[in-house]
């Protein structure tokens, strides 16, 4: 055992003194322990995932105009050669991040949310320098050299062992100081990156203004300002704020881009998307697809952009909604056969006049032994595969509410529901100067005073906007 700790050892500083880099932003040395192809090669997969598992935005203008001006900040940045990718996610949370090797996603949510091209190079060039600076690979380093001496700890002190755990959830405070310089560092080079290309960089302010009113409707962050990964907006702001004063001057001729940008954004679906599936109470409709199934009441639903979850009250057992390949007889086969599962009796059925077989089944996993019923339905040429399952001591109270949820798979036959279409941005140029407070009367919105405000970055609404000024609402058509 003293033999496998040395070893160990010698294997950790080995590591530690293994390999730097120099960082193509500051250009210092820095510990790196992945390489630049296998920082591209993980942002590669890392997006791949990101695609199949959110989805992109179906707006192929708005994509290339989005990819458009994140190339240019990009090309003008210390690691211009980058395949950099510029993407926008169907995500009503207004958020964007990067992934290494140059790959940056903004949401749909974020976008409408924002009000000139300006706050959109702003947010932009703040993702492009985390890849810039290889922050993600910085960060990776350290978790790993991390976890390395977390498990060099528990041998060399086998009395750390019982604190495993503790430590491990503890790792990612340990990094905090480290992921608000990282922000602070992305902040700073955005501004560069935004002004080098001419944009009015004192619109970066009314990003974090934003997000800060945002956050603020929503009830706030349950994180203290100190325990946060990002820096407070309200500091954010007045660094933002400090960086236009420090410059000794500004063109005249700085760029905004309100207008291109309202024009870009300007029927983008805001909020929540209907079409790809909804709850009415514990009833899930999805009018593209045509079905609907009731999930037991009072279980936390969630529909996912792959998969339709629901877990009871107790925590105890869970329905799972997907779509299976080939026919029912076909899905089921697949689904028996997969290593680890014990196949049980399967029947053929028919669910509410739909073709459908009928399996049970158990498994072994590492929290312990699962028994669970799967309806495998046939509907408009597609299989919908629906599972519930729970823990073998628990499965015998829960069976029914799992084959009652099974069996109310149907066709959607609900007219309003077939109907129902999302929420979007429409952008109303004012025919006369008026407030935020008059626009809501003559043009009536799908959300309150408030949002509009936040929206539109208009805190006082009782102010009179000029004429001819462009205005975002929301509209249900």
């Amino acid at each position: 055992m003293t033999r496998l700790r040395v070893a160990l050892l010698i294997a950790a500083i080995g590591v530690l003194t293994a390999t730097c880099a120099r960082n193509p932003v500051t250009g210092e040395r820095q510990l790196a322990l992945v390489s630049e192809a296998q920082e591209l090669e993980l942002g590669k997969r890392s997006a791949e995932q990101v695609r199949a598992s959110i989805g992109l935005v179906d707006d192929p203008e708005l994509q290339a105009y989005v990819q458009r001006v994140g190339k240019a900040l990009a090309a003008n940045s210390e690691r211009p050669d980058l395949p950099w990718s510029f993407e926008v996610v169907d995500d009503p949370t207004p958020n964007a991040f990067a992934l290494p090797g140059g790959y940056i996603f903004v949401t749909r949510g974020m976008l409408t949310y924002m009000d000139s091209e300006a706050e959109l190079a702003a947010v932009l060039g703040h993702e492009i320098a985390h890849v810039t600076a290889r922050h993600s690979v910085q960060q990776i380093s350290r978790q790993q050299i991390a976890q390395l001496g977390l498990v060099l700890g528990m041998i060399l002190v086998p009395e750390a062992q019982q604190f495993g755990d503790l430590l491990g959830s503890g790792l990612q405070l340990l990094f905090l100081k480290y992921g608000r310089d990282a922000e602070r560092q992305s902040d700073e080079l955005g501004f560069r990156y935004a002004l080098q290309q001419g944009y009015d960089v004192r619109e970066m302010d009314d990003v974090f203004a934003t997000l800060q009113s945002i956050s603020a409707a929503e009830g706030g962050s349950p994180l203290p300002v100190w325990a946060s990964t990002h820096p407070d907006p309200g500091e954010r702001i007045a660094r933002a704020q400090a960086r236009v004063a420090e410059l000794p001057s500004l063109p005249d001729n700085l760029r905004l881009g309100r207008t291109e940008y309202l024009s870009a954004i300007d029927g983008l679906v805001f909020g929540e998307n209907p079409r790809q599936g909804f709850f009415r109470e514990s009833t899930f409709m999805h009018p593209e697809l045509r079905f609907r199934l009731e999930f037991p009441e009072g279980w936390k639903t969630q529909n996912l952009p792959q998969a339709v979850v629901a877990v009871s009250p107790q925590q105890d057992g869970a329905l799972e909604l997907t779509l299976a390949p080939g026919a029912p007889e076909e899905a089921a086969r697949q689904f028996l056969s997969q290593q680890g599962l014990q196949p049980g009796p399967a029947a053929r059925e028919t669910i509410n006049g739909l073709p459908a077989v009928l399996a049970r089944f158990a498994a072994q996993t590492q929290q312990g032994a699962l028994q669970g019923v799967a309806g495998f339905v046939a509907h408009d040429n597609r299989t919908y595969r629906i599972i519930g399952y729970a823990p073998v001591s628990r499965y015998p109270a829960l069976e029914r509410a799992f084959l009652q949820a099974i069996s109310s798979f149907a066709p959607l036959t609900d007219p309003d529901a077939l109907k129902i279409q999302p929420r979007r941005i429409d952008v109303v140029k004012l025919p006369r100067a008026m407030s935020l407070d008059e626009f809501a009367r003559a043009y009536p919105s799908a959300v309150d005073v408030k949002t509009l405000a936040i929206l539109n970055q208009q805190p006082d609404t009782s102010t009179p906007l000029p004429a001819g000024t462009l205005v975002k609402r929301v509209v249900e058509k």
